[in-house]
């Protein structure tokens, strides 16, 4: 879609995510970053995140620990290391100086004192724009994914873009819209300002019910 482009910056970037655009790269190694505008969208709709009974159980087990914004280029690193990604530098670099600025987040999940898992994105307005997650353990980032998904609603979010629709996001309560219905949606979700920080932590069995009530 586009051939050099100007290096990304955060502005840039927060400007292209309120016009419904994302940057993505070829692969890691890739210098040159082009701009997606999907003609079909994915999106996990607030309060329909489907925590489904094995996950349920596994939340309930415990034996792992949540924290929010505590290791944010870690799970871009997390995010990035795998066989094929969309990840290089010049993106990993831009995300860590939106998180800096306070615009980008991520959700952990530890077991044993280790990373074991995480999903960030990042917020415009009352819009959620999740960027990519990562497993080391079982089931980790479907628990970063269904804390994030708690938070996003407890903070009064009202758009959670995935940006494609996966059968892995589908199984989770992910929909597909048109990107004339996703842009009407992001345009009232501009006119809000959440605080993704202001929820205080929950338990997972506070997550379980919640999900389970509004699902």
């Amino acid at each position: 879609m586009s051939d050099r482009n100007p290096p990304l910056t955060p502005d840039l970037l927060m400007h292209a995510y309120a016009a419904g655009v994302f940057p993505m790269a070829e692969t890691r190694g890739a210098q040159d970053i082009f701009w997606v505008d999907p003609r079909r969208r994915g999106i996990l709709p607030i309060g329909g995140f489907h925590i489904s009974r094995s996950l349920a159980r596994r939340m309930r087990r415990g034996g792992f620990d949540v924290t929010v914004d505590a290791a944010f280029t870690d799970v871009v690193a997390g995010c990035a290391d795998r066989e094929e990604t969309w990840i290089n530098a010049e993106i990993a670099r831009v995300y860590t100086d939106l998180h800096l600025s306070g615009h980008a987040h991520s959700v952990e999940i530890w077991q044993d004192g280790a990373l074991s898992g995480g999903v960030y994105g990042v917020a415009v307005g009352g819009a959620f724009c999740a960027e990519s997650m990562f497993s080391r353990r079982t089931d980790a980032s479907k628990i970063a994914l269904a804390f994030l998904m708690d938070r996003l609603k407890r903070a009064g979010f009202v758009l959670c873009d995935t940006q494609f629709l996966t059968d892995h996001l589908s199984s989770l309560g992910g929909i597909e819209i048109a990107r004339s219905v996703y842009k009407r949606h992001l345009a009232e979700a501009l006119q809000l300002r959440p605080d993704f920080a202001a929820p205080g932590p929950a338990t997972s069995q506070e997550v379980v019910q919640r999900s389970t009530q509004t699902s």
